[in-house]
């Protein structure tokens, strides 16, 4: 394992949050599977945080942020292995991933091209998002909540109320995800897994 992989996240430290799981009688309607799911998830956002902040203070050139980047997208969107083959497990890990995928998006879009600007406001652009995936574009979809991580991560806040107007789906999700990266990059605290 190289320095870098140790400093952001690591294959052990992915598969001790699956063994986790794995170990839990999990519940997806429970409070206590909904905490692991969070913890998992704001896990691996607080690795993306620390590539971003790397990368803004200098210590990543473009190239080495988005390496990173792509090291932790590789482990933590891997096809989870469990003995049993749990559907529960399955389907957290999942949410987890289709969480994350936006965030990870968003996290490389801001290396390469910088915040963007939108020409409306955060919620309009979750709106339109909301819209996109009714009218099953999800590429549209994703690329407005792409462009809304990109100011997100630039410091705008991003207020999940929003969500409660909307059905739940890939959009939720998605804004569920960057709402991680945002905790994540405001206090990038490390989640303990035997909490």
């Amino acid at each position: 394992m190289t320095e870098a992989e140790e400093r952001y996240y690591s294959p052990e430290r992915w598969q001790n949050w699956l063994t986790r799981v794995s170990e839990e009688d999990l519940d997806l309607e429970s409070e206590d599977t909904g905490r692991l799911l969070m913890n998992i998830q704001n896990d691996a956002a607080i690795a993306i945080a620390k590539i971003l902040a790397a990368y803004d203070d200098g210590t990543l050139d473009e190239e080495g942020a988005l390496d990173e980047l792509s090291t932790v997208h590789d482990i933590v969107m891997s096809e989870p292995e469990f003995e049993d083959e749990g559907e529960e497990a399955v389907m957290l890990i999942g949410s987890v991933q289709t969480s994350l995928s936006c965030a990870f998006f968003a996290a490389e879009e801001y290396i390469v091209a910088g915040p963007t600007e939108l020409e409306d406001t955060v919620e309009a652009y979750i709106l339109a998002a909301a819209d996109a995936e009714a009218a099953e574009d999800m590429d549209a979809a994703l690329g407005y909540l792409v462009q809304v991580g990109t100011v997100v991560i630039d410091g705008e806040d991003l207020d999940i109320g929003v969500l409660d107007e909307i059905e739940f789906g890939y959009v939720t999700e998605w804004v569920n995800g960057l709402d991680s990266l945002k905790s994540g990059l405001s206090e990038p605290e490390v989640v303990e897994e035997d909490e």
